[in-house]
């Protein structure tokens, strides 16, 4: 997922969107346990996309504090 579509994105939608993310990565980390991967690169992927979400859900908040 790019940053400039998730900065358009309202706060709601990226909770939702970071629940979605955190559920997959799950998945695929419990698939790659059991029976292996066709690309284990989506991990990776899908945690910085994770990392991306909080990044701006917290620039939000402190923006909202100050």
């Amino acid at each position: 997922m790019k940053m400039n579509k998730i900065k358009e994105m309202s706060s709601p939608e990226l909770e939702k969107e970071l629940g979605e993310l955190k559920s997959e990565l799950f998945k695929l980390r419990f698939s790659l346990a059991t029976n292996g991967l066709d690309n284990p690169m989506k991990i990776k992927e899908v945690k910085k996309d994770i990392a991306r979400i909080n990044t701006i859900l917290t620039q939000r908040k402190l923006a909202e504090n100050k």
